[in-house]
């Protein structure tokens, strides 16, 4: 058997930090923007060499990625005013450009998902499929290495949404986590063909945390106005596990019949493939898709435990589920699994590896509502 070579990177001995906030959401995203200054600093300044350094194919400078995300502003401000509130409390807790905060937020929007970068794993498995009977998701974040000392935690309370924990970094608005309704959303990057200016995908998916119930949640990721639109796995604690693809005008939504879902980059429902954009870009996302199906598939009874395994997998690396592709000469191309975490939602815990977790420990944080 080839042995292949993992490139080397820096182990975080520490966890994650936890930044605990409350009251309404300016007073949150000022309280978040405080406590993680220098991660929200730090993002813009790594979102302008990106955007920089990939102006031979995106012709889009910082100053032109500001005007455009300023037209995502109104659709947003329209709809859900109480997470652009949270934007502009990250600025003003940070001391950046609130215009800054926008363009991390619309990313994906102001480049036309020409950062094929996002390259996240999914998975969850419900009480039939655990050993203890437990609710539990799993979620690999992958995006470029330079942001990976950017991850934070948190724990809110806001004044009138239900209680939450969730993974974040820089001054992107909190989204992959779960609330204390029970319901857990983990998020995955795909690339519609039918984007257009709307309410970006990041604001959407903040809004699905302050959901009670789990057609709310899904009801939520369908907002009209959408600029486009992820790939939700929305998981309750009664077992119930929702696949949620999404378009900026289309979606469909999967079901979980034998208890376990999981999803990468790529659209699954016949419908929804029709509107993949450039479809064969996408070839790691499938190959991870399957790999992490039949791993899944292959343990009748899965823990905290199972599933974190499946998170360090290597078979097609450096695209691997644990994803080490940091090397990349293309600036669009370069990403890693910057974070790793499993959600168990009947214990209403989140057990998170900062950076690969084939090299980090996996710390715990609770909800406390």
């Amino acid at each position: 058997m080839v042995k292949h070579e993992i490139p080397n990177t820096p182990a975080h001995n520490t966890p994650p930090p936890l930044i605990e906030v409350s009251g309404t959401h300016h007073e949150m995203g000022r309280q978040i923007g405080e406590a993680a200054r220098e991660q929200v600093q730090h993002s813009i300044a790594n979102a302008r060499v990106l955007i920089d350094a990939a102006y031979s194919s995106l012709e889009l400078t910082w100053k032109g990625a500001q005007i455009q995300s300023r037209k995502y502003l109104p659709f947003a401000e329209e709809r859900y005013p109480q997470y652009v509130d949270e934007m502009r409390g990250i600025a003003e807790g940070a001391n950046v450009d609130f215009t800054d905060v926008v363009v991390l937020n619309a990313m994906e929007a102001v480049t036309t998902d020409a950062l094929h970068l996002t390259r996240c794993t999914s998975m969850a498995v419900n009480e039939e499929r655990t050993a203890d009977g437990h609710v539990l998701a799993a979620h690999n974040e992958d995006w470029i290495p330079e942001d990976e000392n950017d991850v934070f935690v948190i724990s809110a309370k806001p004044d009138k949404e239900p209680p939450f924990l969730a993974m974040t970094y820089g001054g992107l608005l909190p989204n992959v986590g779960f609330n204390a309704y029970g319901i857990a959303q983990l998020i995955d990057s795909v690339y519609p063909s039918d984007s257009r200016i709307g309410i970006p995908r990041l604001v959407v998916a903040r809004a699905v945390l302050s959901s009670h119930r789990i057609s709310g949640a899904i009801g939520r990721t369908l907002v009209q106005q959408r600029a486009a639109g992820y790939n939700h796995i929305l998981v309750h604690e009664s077992g119930e596990i929702y696949s949620i693809e999404v378009s900026a005008r289309k979606f469909e939504i999967l079901y979980a019949h034998d208890g376990h879902m999981v999803h990468t980059n790529h659209y699954l429902d016949p419908q929804m493939k029709q509107m993949e954009k450039a479809p064969e870009e996408l070839l790691s996302s499938r190959v991870r898709y399957f790999r992490a199906s039949r791993l899944l598939q292959q343990t009748e009874k899965h823990t905290i435990k199972s599933l974190q395994a499946i998170q360090q997998d290597h078979v097609n690396i450096p695209n691997s589920i644990c994803n080490h592709n940091i090397a990349g000469l293309d600036p669009l191309d370069r990403e890693k699994t910057i974070n790793a975490l499993v959600i168990d939602l009947t214990m209403r815990e989140m057990h998170i590896a900062w950076g690969n977790p084939c090299e980090n420990a996996y710390h715990t944080y609770h909800l406390n509502a």
